[in-house]
């Protein structure tokens, strides 16, 4: 059995709202700061925020988040930051697989959980700047507690430079708590971000970890927040490299149709979507992550 952890629910809560803080931020100067080149002339995108709320089955209250979406902008067509913590009871069907899949025994008996996290999804204007996803999270139960989470980009026209720039920003967060964690999270990142119907990635990776306990919290949080912290100084240099670039129509029709590989992950694989909807969080943010546009061939 685990303790109750209020302090650390508190504290990880806090972190993974600052961490959407600094991107939300990060992110809407980008959009100002585009000047030149396509979209400059257009107004900069702005985030929507919206509360969310999850009740219970008995209509009391389970928590929620804030879903922050930006949508038309400059160099974002699409993007949404969400955070979020939720706590209740989960549904016998939510049990069965949480015990099936973790083997944590003990989950019919006493159901409760509590999750938090940090979840986003961009998707770009300019078809040479790479879409990415990241999300970080922890949850507990009485019986068990773990984080999980992690980052990987999306390019529908890959650069090998910024691929690289990537994976060693991420490499360079991840080296401080060993260096096994770097390779075993890439890999992870490499067979979780496959989509088997298609027999391939759905991007070029970057690093993944799920059900994370190595039985000291803090050194466990302090990985967590390494990889949010990776994110920005990853991400934001590839965005600044290619929203400049000029695009064809050619262009546009890889980025769609490889959008839509990102939607077909995301419904069908994506174990964050099924725990989502089946916990019964706000639909709207679960699937935030959709992109606005995509075509299949």
């Amino acid at each position: 059995m685990t303790e109750d952890f209020a302090s650390e629910k508190t504290r990880a809560a806090a972190w993974f709202r600052e961490l959407r803080d600094q991107i939300v931020t990060a992110f809407e100067t980008l959009e100002t700061g585009h000047t030149n080149g396509p979209l400059s002339d257009t107004a900069p995108g702005r985030f929507e925020v919206t509360e969310t709320r999850r009740t219970s089955d008995d209509g009391s209250d389970a928590g929620g988040g804030l879903m922050s979406v930006l949508r038309g902008g400059r160099v974002f067509e699409k993007v949404g930051v969400n955070v979020s913590t939720v706590y209740g009871t989960l549904g016998e069907r939510a049990q069965m697989a949480m015990a099936a899949r973790k083997g944590i025994p003990g989950m019919a008996e006493d159901p409760r959980f509590w999750a938090s996290g940090i979840s986003l999804v961009a998707h770009m204007q300019n078809p040479h700047a790479p879409a990415v996803h990241m999300n970080t999270r922890m949850f507990w139960t009485p019986h068990a507690w773990w984080f999980g989470g992690g980052s990987d980009l999306n390019p529908c026209i890959e650069y090998a430079e910024d691929t690289a720039h990537f994976h060693a920003t991420q490499q360079a967060h991840l080296d401080p708590h060993g260096a096994d964690f770097y390779p075993k999270l890439k890999a992870w990142a490499d067979e979780y971000f496959y989509i088997p119907h298609r027999h391939r990635a759905r991007g070029v990776g970057g690093i993944f970890m799920d059900d994370h306990n190595t039985g000291d919290w803090e050194a466990d949080f302090a990985l967590t927040r390494d990889i949010g912290r990776a994110f920005l100084p990853a991400y934001l240099p590839l965005v600044e490299g290619r929203k400049e670039h000029l695009w064809t129509e050619a262009d546009k029709d890889i980025q769609l149709v490889h959008r839509g590989l990102y939607a077909e992950y995301n419904l069908v694989y994506d174990r964050g979507t099924r725990f989502g909807l089946e916990t019964g969080h706000d639909a709207n943010a679960v699937l935030m992550s959709l992109p606005p546009l995509a075509k299949w061939v």
